[in-house]
């Protein structure tokens, strides 16, 4: 298989219900671009029968279809990594396999890169997400921007379009957690973003919680900046600062007054307080130590079971034809 133009990379985890329509409507869309092009499945460690599914796309279309089999599940992120580093297009393009993103907007971001950006984001035009996940992408995306001035309109899309020197530059990288489309963005030298489709989930059910959104920004904002220990830094010398003439006014008071068994319970109150942000800022250090501590164990970020590719032919050596000069001399000397 000669290099693509394009390479489109989908991870795939628990997909079995979706996944005959994914095909239906992605190798028509892709078709239709007119580019050399390859898709690579990334299946994620699904428990039912996404990769016997992925198998048998495989055995319909080989000649512009990949499969990454991996061993465990590893995560959405990992599944990229892994797509980007075995991907071969000068343009990488991911999608999810929920076919919330239409995969015939993929014109949209490669028109986008035609105008000389080099890396594309999307936002979707009518999300049918659930009222909280619009208020949580809201607030999670202002704080974001802040703390890192890394600046996504919609963050939890991963419809998003990539140069080769933009995959290169991440797959240099070796941080066990990240998030792509930030890392991404801190390469770009001329970003953008556009307008695509979203769609309701056509099968399945969603693999994002509450809870998976509140880490996936913790990993954000802890994994580009140390803007959040700094802030904890200067809350608590104001903190200490206002404590120390809070015990000043206090001492005068005893001494003026006498002692006072009203104000126990305002002691009580700002003594919870202190505790409070004490053990706020315990768990902000341990989200940095945690980093510090899984990076250094160099484990692998994951484990590849098999690759399933179309192997290319190794062309045969020719055989050197004899000059024409050589063998009219060679005749000669015969005579």
């Amino acid at each position: 298989m000669s290099a693509p133009q394009l390479s489109v990379i989908i991870p795939v985890y628990n997909e079995e219900q979706g996944l005959a329509a994914l095909f239906q409507r992605l190798y028509p869309a892709l078709d239709g671009l007119g580019i050399g092009y390859e898709i690579l499945f990334v299946n994620d460690g699904s428990r039912d029968r996404s990769a016997a599914l992925l198998r048998q796309q495989f055995q319909l279309r080989p000649d512009v279809t990949r499969v990454i089999l991996f061993s465990g599940n590893f995560g959405q992120h990992m599944a990229i990594m892994a797509g980007f580093e075995h991907s071969r297009g000068q343009r990488v393009v991911t999608l999810d396999a929920d076919l919330q993103n239409p995969p015939e907007d993929t014109g949209l971001l490669l028109a986008k890169m035609d105008e000389g950006h080099d890396y594309v984001g999307s936002i979707r035009r009518q999300r049918n997400d659930s009222w909280w996940r619009h208020v949580a992408s809201r607030a999670m995306n202002g704080l974001r921007e802040r703390i890192t001035r890394i600046k996504m309109t919609d963050q939890g899309c991963m419809f998003r379009a990539y140069d080769r020197h933009i995959i290169d530059a991440i797959n240099s990288c070796k941080e066990v957690n990240t998030f792509i489309p930030a890392l991404a963005y801190t390469f770009a030298r001329n970003p953008t973003e556009v307008v695509v489709g979203h769609e309701e989930r056509a099968a399945g059910e969603s693999k994002y919680s509450l809870y998976s959104l509140i880490r996936l920004n913790f990993d954000l904002m802890t994994g580009f900046s140390l803007v959040p220990l700094q802030w904890f830094s200067m809350t608590g010398m104001l903190i200490s600062v206002l404590s120390a003439f809070f015990f000043v006014f206090l001492a005068i008071r005893r001494l003026i007054i006498g002692p006072e068994a009203e104000g126990l319970f305002t002691l009580f109150a700002l003594m919870f307080f202190l505790i409070g942000m004490a053990l706020f800022g315990i768990g902000l250090l341990g989200e940095y130590i945690g980093r510090v501590y899984q990076q250094v164990r160099h484990r692998p970020r994951y484990l590849v079971e098999a690759v399933l590719e179309q192997e290319s032919k190794p062309r045969r050596a020719r055989k050197p034809k004899p000059d024409a000069a050589a063998t009219d001399l060679f005749a000669d000397d015969g005579e």
